[in-house]
């Protein structure tokens, strides 16, 4: 059996609004777990996921709220694959070097903050940056998130959110 695990970061929203409660509808429909890695701000954002299985940690851009009730990093086991989950603030050169320092046998990593996203391995980990799911990234590039597909492995794929009806 395979698990989609939808995955999400910086969406830096004060309060979840129809567009983005429509892009989230339609970007994560056939997953039923959700990572988001880091600043979303506040936890109203978080409002829009109750009927997934939710794992969620704060970012430099949250609000106090979200920094006192989100850890900084964390453990998600799915289907026998540890996955590790934080913003990595901070970070800028020889991202997953400093990664890999955050977490002790893990399959996967996931981080957000660089709003650049990327899926790939290195040390025999996937590393996954879903980017910027509103498309904050450089230059008015769109906004992205990724599905991992969980079963006998791990892998996972970049998607470009859908604007518009």
């Amino acid at each position: 059996m395979t698990i989609k695990i939808g995955i999400l970061s910086d969406t830096h929203m004060i309060r979840p609004n129809d567009a983005f409660r429509n892009q989230v509808a339609r970007c994560f429909a056939d997953t039923s777990i959700i990572l988001h890695a880091g600043d979303l701000t506040d936890l109203s954002v978080l409002d829009v996921f109750r009927n997934k299985e939710l794992y969620a940690v704060h970012g430099n851009m949250c609000h106090g709220s979200a920094r006192n009730s989100l850890p900084r990093r964390q453990v998600v086991e799915v289907g026998g694959f540890r996955i590790g989950l934080t913003h990595g603030m901070g970070m800028h050169h020889h991202i997953e070097d400093h990664l890999i320092r955050l977490f002790d046998d893990v399959d996967c990593i996931v981080s957000g903050h660089t709003h650049r996203p990327s899926c790939h391995r290195l040390y025999g980990i996937l590393f996954v940056n879903p980017g910027s799911f509103l498309g904050s990234g450089p230059y008015g590039s769109p906004g992205t998130y990724a599905i991992m597909e969980v079963g006998d492995s791990l892998s996972c794929e970049i998607f470009e959110v859908p604007q518009g009806e």
